[in-house]
């Protein structure tokens, strides 16, 4: 069985910190819980000319599935996080979870604000099968990106899922952390570091997120726990009221759950992304009507005889 990753706050910031110390990129390499076959590392450059080396875990597969799930991090970025969720995947699912840039193994080395340039830097893993259609999902400081590139990515994306999504306003852990992390700007790992950097600066970016979800011609779900307290749920119900959108954003409140809503039971959040996803339907067929005492409710029993 693998090892549950701690996604707690204080956890998630010693298990950076011991990450720091002992030179990883990882927290704990996923390869020590799930053989490459079910879970595995991969990596791509970044699109916009950018040149930095991406990292990524992905779900091989035989053969391509009909959906890619696209999954854009917040902040701290570390797909690692989602190793249990990609391992309970489905065959006829496939998913990538990116390090952003400037994160776990992904280059650059100094922090990426600006979100235009991440989403110009993610889009390759937008890339899908021929037939492929991909449901893109940005969690938390990646909601925002994620927007921005669906919008710029017309046709590539079939559905986009924002989930926990931070926009600007943080709740009072978050505020809590972001001013000890400020305070300890220069002592804090990397990774912590340009998370801190990257939430105090987002607010004024915010302008681009709302005028690529006007823009966007896809579903738009907002998936977000009641008991968040890094961002507040009702930051994000108002960006959805707010903004004037190409097709209505579908707004699914979790009772209960809190901001890292990949901590809990992997089934749960692959049952919301899934109902993201269009389902087949089925060919309509034409049935005889039964009229009352017209029709045999059987075949070979008389009119008279039918009860």
């Amino acid at each position: 069985m693998a090892r549950k990753r701690p996604k707690g706050v204080i956890q998630m910031g010693w298990a950076a910190i011991e990450a720091a110390a002992k030179g990883r990129t990882e927290h704990a390499p996923t390869s020590a819980d799930y053989p490459d076959h079910v879970v595995r590392r991969t990596s791509f450059i970044a699109g916009g000319g950018h040149g930095w080396r991406i990292s990524a875990l992905e779900t091989p597969r035989a053969r391509p599935a009909p959906w890619k799930i696209v999954v854009i991090t917040g902040a701290p970025s570390w797909a690692e996080y989602w190793a249990e969720t990609l391992a309970e995947l489905p065959q006829d699912r496939e998913m990538i979870v990116v390090d952003r840039p400037g994160y776990a193994g992904s280059e650059p080395l100094h922090p990426v604000t600006d979100i235009r340039v991440q989403a110009e830097a993610l889009e390759p893993a937008l890339r899908a099968a021929p037939g492929q259609k991909v449901l893109l999902v940005g969690q938390s400081y990646g909601a925002a990106i994620a927007s921005i590139m669906a919008d710029q990515n017309p046709g590539k994306v079939a559905g986009l899922v924002l989930l926990s999504g931070f926009f600007g306003e943080a709740g009072p852990t978050a505020r809590w952390l972001l001013d000890l992390g400020g305070k300890a700007l220069k002592m804090i790992p990397k990774d912590l570091r340009h998370a801190v950097i990257e939430v105090t600066g987002q607010k004024p970016q915010l302008r681009h997120a709302r005028r690529a979800l006007s823009r966007v011609n896809v579903p738009i779900h907002m998936i977000h726990g009641d008991m968040d307290d890094f961002a507040p749920l009702e930051t994000a119900e108002r960006l959805a009221e707010e903004t004037i959108t190409r097709r209505p954003i579908r707004v699914v409140r979790t009772e209960g759950a809190n901001h890292f809503l990949n901590d809990g039971p992997a089934e749960i959040l692959l049952a919301a992304l899934e109902a993201c996803i269009p389902q087949k339907t089925t060919a309509w067929t034409f049935r005889w009507p039964r009229l009352s005492g017209f029709w045999p409710v059987k075949m070979g029993v008389k009119p008279a005889q039918a009860a």
